[in-house]
């Protein structure tokens, strides 16, 4: 366990959406989620349930145009407070990867708390909507949480067929790889563990 809170409050104020996530690293999973989005909100609170972070997301968007612009700020802005409640990314472990079943489909996650952000997305959908969310818009939500946490994120489909299923098995298994990656590591007495001594 950290020795200082790992908690972070971001608002983020646009022309297109109102948002206010807060986040602490240590918390046990509880989340209150409000998008506008049904299918989105059961997303985040399953990632807050099994990333065991305390998570809450209060975001108003132009729904009326499309569901893009409410779901990609979110992901900014739910990066940008996991990355400020982290910090520095010192004595953590760094590295995480998680293998998530959801019936027929398995995905994988692996992440690197680098401040190096990456995205490798290898997942498609066989339809292209689940509820109103169209699917392509579930790439736009993890390239906006890895670009703004620094995170390099590798996310891959390696088989599956019902959507509802790859994109809550994508969720879960970003989840997991976090909540593996972000475990603090006495033995690296507050340092990064990186060769360089910086990330």
């Amino acid at each position: 366990m950290a020795d200082k809170a790992r908690k972070a409050e971001v608002v983020r104020e646009t022309k297109e959406t109102s948002i206010k996530v807060s986040v602490d690293v240590d918390g046990s999973g509880k989340s209150k989620i409000s998008t506008g989005v049904g299918f989105f909100d059961h997303m985040l609170e399953s990632f807050a349930k099994h990333s065991a972070m305390d998570i809450n997301v209060e975001a108003k968007g132009d729904l009326h145009i499309d569901q893009h612009h409410t779901m990609e700020d979110v992901g900014i802005v739910l990066g940008q407070a996991f990355k400020e409640a982290v910090g520095s990314y010192s004595s953590v472990i760094r590295f995480g990867h998680a293998y998530v079943p959801m019936d027929e489909t398995l995905v994988r996650a692996s992440v690197d708390l680098c401040n190096r952000p990456y995205l490798i997305w290898k997942v498609s959908f066989t339809r292209d909507k689940v509820g109103v969310v169209d699917t392509e818009l579930f790439k736009e939500f993890f390239h906006a949480f890895a670009m703004n946490a620094g995170v390099c994120l590798h996310l891959e489909l390696l088989y599956g067929e019902n959507s509802h299923h790859i994109a809550e098995a994508s969720f879960k298994s970003l989840a997991r790889a976090l909540r593996a990656a972000a475990v603090v590591d006495d033995r690296l007495k507050g340092q990064v563990a990186s060769t360089k001594g910086s990330l």
